[in-house]
């Protein structure tokens, strides 16, 4: 991909969020472009960060750790992790990223708060439900939600600010808005149970049903193939 390529498809991203934003009738800015950037060279990422991209998100550690190491110049990038967390890698996830968006039990909520470094501040999680109630996806249940949440809360090193969910694909906007809705219902629950909770996150929504995720509240939206065209095989 070259540089003209990757501006044309980050403005091309940054007009689609704007505008399903207008057509929600939300404010401009109230929703923000994840890169997800698994698979994608540093040099890409680079080229994405001078093109004024700072948000991006990683499924595989050590794929992440070796860009981050590559990285390390740029100021103000955020690494978010997007993907499945195994116990034996929440000591790198802990210590090396911003955002974790895919907590769904409380073995690993407990080893990301006693790895996270205290100088590095709480680390911001998000709780990925199982919105769908698939069985072949990660995710916390609907039912079981509100006891992980509070688990989570009672951790000093981290900071719960919402949800995430990936909901089976569907076809249309109704059918789209539907699990979305099921889960900005569930984040509002959150909030009316724990009101001081900093519960200002919804991170759902990727190149298929970006529009129908905004029009549900979405405030962190996950594009990899609208930015970075077609994922490269991971070997």
């Amino acid at each position: 991909m070259t540089t003209l390529v990757l501006f044309d498809s980050l403005v091309a991203a940054r007009r689609r969020l704007d505008a399903a934003l207008a057509a929600a009738g939300r404010p401009a800015g109230e929703a923000r472009l994840l890169a997800v950037s698994k698979t994608k060279p540093a040099a890409l990422i680079r080229e994405a960060w001078h093109l004024g991209q700072r948000d991006f998100g990683e499924n595989y550690v050590q794929e992440a750790l070796d860009k981050q190491a590559d990285l390390a110049d740029l100021a103000g990038i955020a690494w978010h992790f997007i993907g499945p967390l195994q116990s034996n890698k929440t000591r790198d996830v802990a210590e090396h990223f911003a955002w974790v968006h895919s907590v769904d039990r409380e073995k690993i909520a407990r080893r990301l708060n006693d790895q996270r470094p205290a100088a590095l501040g709480p680390l911001d999680v998000c709780l990925q439900v199982n919105i769908s109630a698939e069985s072949s996806k990660s995710g916390v249940s609907l039912d079981d939600l509100p006891t992980l949440a509070e688990a989570v809360l009672d951790m000093p090193q981290l900071r719960l600010r919402g949800l995430m969910a990936i909901p089976a694909p569907a076809e249309g906007l109704a059918a789209q808005r539907a699990p979305f809705a099921r889960l900005r219902r569930a984040l509002e629950g959150l909030r009316e149970r724990f009101p001081e909770a900093p519960l200002d996150t919804l991170s759902m929504g990727m190149t298929a049903d970006l529009e129908a995720a905004v029009l549900e509240g979405a405030t962190l939206v996950r594009l990899g193939t609208a930015i970075f065209g077609e994922r490269t095989a991971k070997h």
